[in-house]
């Protein structure tokens, strides 16, 4: 797998592939798994041959645990689908895990054994409030368990301040989220938000207390904005401005090539 991206190298362009829900959760529907893993497969090709740098494989279950863990149908089928898009793709490409909502522990399984090269963690330092209750970080937990499968080639970008984290009890700034997470291990953080002014003043946080740690959007990026978010940016996940017809559906190769051309005009 290619080396994460870091700052003053290559801005990384991360397409969503979002999943219908997978076997061993609630509302999975029997037979549609393979489905699943084609429509998988055919976004995640449309990111390679589009330009795009890698991808973020996301379960969409819509009822989660808020507890480490995973069904082990549900990570062996995770396990299939990122094993099937590291072999239709490049080295090159980077693939991502996330087991919604903070399974961390099966998130760096699937990553470690079916070639994935990044995890998106929900809460790797304090806890968040959640419609499914509170999400508690357990970091020594999770790089103990890391180290133990030797997946430190495995890179964790933690969310810091985003629509899947918030921090809760007394406010932290978000720069000081991004220090902690850092310190336990963390090797990029990830947040947004829909103002784009306030998404411009955290990055800038973050550049200013941490520089040199690798920020990448958490969404809320498209076309429009990418010019102005993604200089200050080193990466961005984009979902819902690549698929056709809103969230959830396949991705355009076209649309992946504009947002492209547009992060690569800022590179040069």
């Amino acid at each position: 797998m290619a080396e994460f991206t870091s700052l003053g190298k290559r801005k990384a362009v991360l397409g969503m592939i979002h999943l219908k829900p997978l076997p061993g959760t609630l509302l999975y529907e029997e037979g549609s798994f393979s489905r699943t893993l084609d429509l998988a497969v055919q976004s995640a090709r449309a990111l390679y041959d589009g330009g795009a740098d890698g991808c973020l494989v996301q379960t969409v279950d819509r009822i989660y645990s808020v507890k480490d863990e995973s069904d082990p149908a549900r990570t062996a089928a995770m396990s299939l689908i990122v094993q099937a898009i590291v072999q239709t793709t490049g080295d090159e490409f980077q693939v991502g895990v996330q087991l919604m909502r903070n399974a961390l522990k099966a998130s760096l399984a699937v990553a470690k054994v079916a070639g994935g090269s990044f995890i998106r963690a929900g809460a790797v330092v304090g806890m968040t409030l959640t419609a499914h209750g509170m999400v508690e970080a357990t970091p020594l937990e999770v790089m103990e368990y890391r180290k133990r499968i030797n997946a430190g080639g495995v890179k964790v970008i933690a969310e810091v301040d985003s629509m899947q984290f918030k921090w809760f009890g007394e406010a932290k700034p978000v720069a000081e989220v991004a220090r902690s997470a850092k310190y336990v291990g963390a090797d990029a953080v990830s947040l947004g938000n829909p103002d784009e002014n306030t998404t411009l003043e955290m990055i800038a946080s973050v550049r200013t207390s941490m520089p040199g740690l690798p920020v990448i959007l958490a969404g809320y990026t498209n076309h429009e904005n990418a010019p102005r978010l993604m200089a200050a940016a080193d990466g961005a996940f984009v979902g819902t401005c690549l698929e056709r017809g809103g969230w959830g559906g396949q991705i355009d190769i076209e649309r992946v090539k504009t947002y492209v051309d547009i992060v690569r005009g800022l590179e040069g």
